[in-house]
C-alpha cells in the first residue's frame, strides 16, 4: 500500500528542512526526501565550511598581526588534515541535529532521489530499491550545482568548484580562481592565509559586481595587500595542462592577452538549479529556474518551490524564509515571501556585508536619497582590535531621512548587518537610530555614529528643525 502524506518535502537544505519541520509543527504529517546529506550544498559543501575554513585563516592573520603587539609565537605551521577534521567535525554535528529535529517532528526521512510524477505521486529511487509515495502537496527544494563554463580545454584538465574544493589533499603553491563574485572571493582569502598565491580572474568591471562600488574598491586594495591578484574586465579563454602546471589564457578588457600558470584551479562562476524532480511533469520556467508566485507555488496548484530552484538570491537565509512561506500555504495557511530585507554577507577578511539598496541603485531608479559614511578608523573598538579597515555607509531617503540601504565593510559586520535589517524593515529613520544608545566601546557605533553625522547634515540644510 501507497503511504500517504500530506506534505512532502524533496531535498533537505535549508529550504527543505525548514519547510519540513514548520509542516510539521502546524500539525501537517510530512515526509523529507533526500539523495545525499542532511543540510544541503550550506551544510555540507558551502556556508559551513567555508566559513568554518574561514575562520582558521582568520587566526593565522590574528597569530601574524600579533607579533607586532608584542605578541610572539615562532614559526608558524598548520596541518589541512588537522583543518578538514575540523571542518568535518562541524558538518557531522550539525547533519545530526538537523536529524534529530526531524524525528522530533515525527518526519518521514526517505534517503533517496525523488522525481515528481503525474498526480503527485513521488518516485524514490536507491541503489536497492524503488518505492512511491503520495502527496497532497509537495515542496520542491532541490537546490543548485556550480556551472562549469564552456572554456576551451576546461574538461581535459583537473579543476575545483565550490562543491569540491573542500576535498583537497595538500595545499596548493598556486591558485587561479575564475570568478571574483561572492565565492570566488572568500576561497581568495582561504588560501591566501595558507601562503598559496593567488589569482583572482573577473569577467566584470570590478569584484563582487553587485554590491556597493566602494566596498568593491576597498576590499579589492585590501585583498591585494595580502598578496592576491586580481585581473577584472578579464575573460578566459583556453586552459591547457603542461606537466604539473595547468595554464590558463585570458584575454583582458584591451584585447591583451595573458598567460597564467597555476597548480590548482577553481572555477567559481555561479549556480545552476538542479531540477532533476520535476523532469518529468510540466512546470513553467522563468529562464533556467522554475517560475513561482508570492506564495512560493508553480503553475501546478499544490505544488511549491523554494531556495536555489527559484533563482533571486540564491542565500540559505532566503532559502529558509521562502520555506516558510511555503511550509504555510502548503498547511492552509495565507501566506506571502517579502524580499525588502535580505541582508547579504560575504565573508572575507574584512568582510563585507550589506541590506536594501545600494547607492548605485537607489541613483538607477532616481530616487532622492543621501549617503553617509564613517570610517571604522575612527571608531574606538576598531582601533583596540586593530580593525580599522573598513566603514559604514547609509542610504536614506532625503526628506524624511528613511534608511533603504546600509554597507558595511570590516571585521564583524556580518553580525552587525541586522540592526541595520531591523531599521530598513521598520521603515526606520537615521534620526531614530542616532537616538538609540549604542554600547560604548563597540563596533555598532560605526552605524550609530554615520546615522548621527546623517542628522547634523539635514539639519544644517533645514531638512529637520
Amino acid at each position: 500500500m501507497t503511504k500517504s502524506y500530506e506534505v512532502v518535502v524533496i531535498g533537505g537544505g535549508p529550504g527543505g528542512y525548514v519547510a519540513a519541520l514548520h509542516a510539521a509543527e502546524v500539525g501537517k504529517k510530512v515526509a523529507l526526501i533526500e539523495a545525499d546529506f542532511l543540510g544541503g550544498t550550506c551544510l555540507n559543501r558551502g556556508c559551513i565550511p567555508s566559513k568554518t575554513l574561514l575562520k582558521h585563516a582568520e587566526v593565522i592573520e590574528s597569530i601574524e598581526k600579533a607579533q607586532a603587539w608584542g605578541i610572539e609565537t615562532g614559526n608558524l605551521s598548520f596541518s589541512i588534515e588537522k583543518m578538514k577534521q575540523r571542518k568535518d567535525d562541524v558538518i557531522q554535528r550539525l547533519r545530526k541535529g538537523i536529524a534529530y529535529l526531524l524525528n522530533q517532528g515525527k518526519i518521514d526521512l526517505y534517503e533517496g532521489f525523488g522525481t515528481v510524477e503525474e498526480e503527485k505521486v513521488i518516485k524514490i529511487e536507491t541503489k536497492e530499491k524503488e518505492e512511491r509515495i503520495q502527496a497532497e502537496r509537495i515542496i520542491i527544494a532541490t537546490g543548485s550545482t556550480p556551472v562549469v563554463p564552456p572554456i576551451e580545454g576546461l574538461a581535459s584538465v583537473d579543476f575545483d568548484t565550490s562543491d569540491t574544493i573542500f576535498d583537497i589533499q595538500k595545499i596548493p603553491k598556486s591558485v587561479v580562481i575564475i570568478g571574483g563574485g561572492v565565492i570566488g572571493v572568500e576561497f581568495a582569502c582561504i588560501f591566501a592565509s595558507l601562503k598559496a598565491e593567488v589569482t583572482v580572474i573577473e569577467a566584470a568591471e570590478r569584484i563582487i559586481p553587485s554590491e556597493d562600488v566602494d566596498a568593491s574598491k576597498l576590499l579589492n586594495k585590501l585583498l591585494k595587500k595580502k598578496g592576491i591578484r586580481f585581473y577584472t574586465s578579464t575573460k578566459v579563454t583556453k586552459i591547457q595542462q603542461q606537466s604539473d602546471q595547468k595554464v590558463v589564457t585570458c584575454i583582458d578588457a584591451k584585447g591583451k592577452e595573458l598567460s597564467l600558470e597555476t597548480e590548482a584551479l577553481i572555477v567559481s562562476v555561479g549556480r545552476k538549479p538542479n531540477l532533476t524532480a520535476i523532469q518529468n511533469v510540466a512546470i513553467e520556467k522563468e529562464g533556467p529556474f522554475i517560475r513561482v508566485n508570492e506564495k512560493m507555488e508553480t503553475s501546478i496548484p499544490s505544488i511549491y518551490a523554494v531556495g536555489d530552484v527559484v533563482g533571486g538570491f540564491q542565500l540559505a537565509h532566503v532559502a529558509s524564509a521562502e520555506g516558510i512561506v511555503a511550509a504555510n500555504n502548503a498547511a492552509g495557511f495565507n501566506d506571502k515571501i517579502d524580499y525588502k530585507v535580505v541582508p547579504r554577507c560575504i565573508y572575507t577578511l574584512p568582510e563585507v556585508a550589506s541590506v536594501g539598496m545600494t547607492e548605485e541603485e537607489a541613483e538607477k531608479q532616481g530616487l532622492a536619497v543621501r549617503v553617509e559614511r564613517f570610517d571604522h578608523a575612527g571608531n574606538g573598538k576598531a582601533l583596540t582590535l586593530g580593525e580599522t579597515d573598513g566603514f559604514v555607509k547609509i542610504v536614506y531617503e532625503e526628506k524624511y531621512g528613511e534608511i533603504i540601504g546600509v554597507t558595511m565593510v570590516g571585521s564583524h559586520v556580518t553580525e552587525m548587518v541586522s540592526e541595520a535589517s531591523a531599521f530598513v524593515y521598520l521603515e526606520g529613520t537615521v534620526e531614530e537610530v542616532s537616538k538609540m544608545i549604542h554600547p560604548h566601546p563597540t563596533v555598532t557605533e560605526s552605524f550609530y555614529e554615520a546615522a548621527l553625522n546623517s542628522v547634523t547634515s539635514m539639519k544644517k540644510k533645514g531638512a529637520l528643525v
